[in-house]
């Protein structure tokens, strides 16, 4: 399985509605809430725009939902992975993307066998507080190494200035939040993300 090298993290259908007509590839849509109404509908707006631009849209967390509302991809941190149905999750022909912070994440992680694995922070992040320090491009590379072939999205603090060590260490996918949401031209700065990763979509 191949990744896009940009891959967006935003709140809302909204956000999707808005960047992904501009040509992103891969976005995962993550809400923190537990209505279950509200993250239906997100849901079905979301897998509509991205059914149309022809991007792959991965669920965050509420695996359950997942599942019920036919969405083909799911990202689990480490908390929602020990309490997933992991074979439910599979029975229902959901890819999984799982979060690591450190060594014992990641091997737990890699048995569950999943599609894909996230890293980071890689570099200090205004998005949530973290227990884990920045890990550093080195990191990258080590992880790497461990997981072989499976694809790897590097996470934390990402700007396009720093893309090109992301890639070079390894990295498959940079995922980006505040960089783009919280530009004054959000719209601007998805394009540069296109743009700024052209040379690693191949």
């Amino acid at each position: 399985m191949k990744l896009d090298p940009f891959y967006l993290i935003v709140d809302s259908s909204s956000w999707i509605a808005r960047l992904v007509p501009l040509g992103v590839k891969l976005v995962q849509l993550r809400i923190k809430c537990e209505d279950q109404d509200l993250l239906r509908s997100e849901i079905a707006r979301s897998k509509a725009v991205c059914a149309e631009h022809g991007c792959q849209l991965i669920f965050n967390d509420h695996w359950r939902l997942a599942i019920e509302e036919g969405c083909d991809f799911v990202h689990l941190g480490q908390e929602d992975l020990a309490a997933a149905d992991l074979i439910a999750i599979r029975n229902a022909g959901l890819r999984l993307g799982v979060s690591t912070h450190d060594g014992a994440e990641l091997d737990t992680a890699l048995a569950v066998k999943p599609d894909y694995i996230a890293l980071g922070p890689v570099f200090p992040t205004a998005t949530k507080e973290l227990k884990w320090a920045p890990q550093g491009l080195e990191k990258i590379a080590g992880w790497k190494r461990q997981i072989g072939g499976l694809p790897l999205v590097a996470i934390g603090g990402i700007s396009l200035e720093r893309l090109p060590g992301v890639f070079e260490k390894g990295a498959d996918s940079a995922a980006v939040i505040t960089d783009i949401t919280r530009s004054p031209d959000p719209e601007t700065r998805a394009r540069d993300w296109i743009a700024g990763t052209a040379s690693w979509r191949t």
